[in-house]
């Protein structure tokens, strides 16, 4: 069985287009991965301060996210790859 890996993309938005930019996570950008046979599942997170975290869950090699409009962001998001740790 292949590994499975965990993926956080992490975004800030511009305060103005934080709305816009959940939107186009849950409606635009993740409905694509609920149909690919390595992905497990996404969950989606916000912050008081204009961040979105995205955390999803694959069996091998992650897809990634595309890129936001421009105009939503503050700064190009940022992509961690994290494995289980056994304990």
């Amino acid at each position: 069985m292949a590994d499975v890996i965990v993926r956080m993309w992490e975004a800030r938005a511009e305060p103005a287009g934080f709305a816009d930019l959940i939107a186009w996570v849950t409606e635009d950008a993740l409905p694509d991965f609920d149909h690919h046979p390595l992905h497990m599942s996404s969950e989606v997170f916000s912050s008081t301060d204009h961040r979105l975290v995205v955390i999803s869950k694959w069996r091998g090699s992650p897809l990634d996210l595309p890129d936001p409009p421009a105009r939503l962001v503050a700064r190009p998001p940022h992509v961690w790859d994290f494995a289980q740790v056994d304990r």
